[in-house]
């Protein structure tokens, strides 16, 4: 797998989108919004980028985007959210803005890395809405620390590998998203040369490193909503519907005429999904 996305992200990113279906291709996010404050801290040995949007009373939302990715891919969701809400978004270890000290990716450590950010910022407790990585990264929390999540919107997270549509690895649309996240990366990191290596780490952890399997989440209470997209390209229907099942207080939503890429394709239906199932 690893040896196939090195090679994507160098044909995908010329490669234009032609689809008809909107869960074929891959919108820009628009423009993030301004923060009221934003910056990197310290945590577990690396400078962690986040940025906090509006200036609501009640338990704040925190936004954890997928491997590759970073925050601004939130850009519609904060703009909507941040109305009536506080939210903070971040990038994740070696991703977007942040560095990595050379540790490998694990799901654990990532997921300390951003209870570390909510130590340092201040912040008791959040509904976390994490997709694909951000979905696993949520995992983990609610099986170590659940007392820190309201809530967990988990979009296209996997907890055993066999849970990962073997088809993704020559899959278009991923493909696509790859090369748009080497251009990111390449803007944005403080390594800007170094797409390479940092998509083998992060792939090596997809192939290697899950959140707890279905035993480890029977007994997670955090009040949680397994979300699938109708046409992901990575994760497979049936491994959604089984972390459902097992999860003693979690809900099951399939996203319509999507991919594993909803948030971008259909980002009002998304943050509809994410206020239904937070507020109140």
């Amino acid at each position: 797998m690893i040896k196939y996305l090195i090679a994507a992200f160098v044909l995908f990113l010329t490669i234009p989108a032609q689809a008809e279906d909107r869960w074929m291709s891959i919108p820009p996010a628009p423009p993030m919004p301004e923060a009221a404050s934003s910056g990197t801290v310290n945590v577990n040995g690396i400078d962690m980028f986040h940025a906090i949007y509006g200036d609501a009373d009640g338990t704040p939302i925190l936004l954890i985007h997928g491997g590759l990715a970073h925050g601004d891919i939130w850009a519609a969701q904060v703009a909507d959210l941040m109305q009536d809400h506080t939210v903070i978004v971040a990038d994740t270890r070696g991703h977007g803005r942040s560095t990595n000290d050379g540790s490998e990716y694990t799901y654990a450590r990532l997921a300390a890395d951003y209870l570390a950010l909510l130590d340092q910022i201040g912040i008791d407790r959040v509904h976390l809405v994490g997709w694909s990585d951000g979905a696993n990264i949520g995992y983990s929390i609610s099986q170590t620390n659940p007392e820190r999540l309201a809530s967990h919107f988990a979009h296209a997270g996997n907890i055993t590998l066999d849970g990962v549509d073997p088809s993704v690895e020559t899959n278009e649309v991923f493909g696509t998203y790859v090369g748009m996240m080497a251009g990111d990366y390449a803007e944005m990191s403080p390594t800007p040369d170094g797409f390479e290596n940092f998509l083998g780490a992060v792939a090596k952890m997809w192939g290697s490193s899950k959140p707890g399997g279905p035993d480890a989440l029977k007994s997670v209470t955090v009040p949680t909503l397994v979300v699938q997209s109708e046409f992901d390209e990575a994760i497979l229907m049936d491994h959604s519907k089984m972390i459902a099942e097992i999860m003693p207080s979690a809900d099951f939503l399939v996203l319509e005429d999507v991919s594993h890429f909803a948030s971008f394709q259909a980002a009002d239906e998304y943050t509809d999904a994410i206020r239904k199932f937070i507020e109140p």
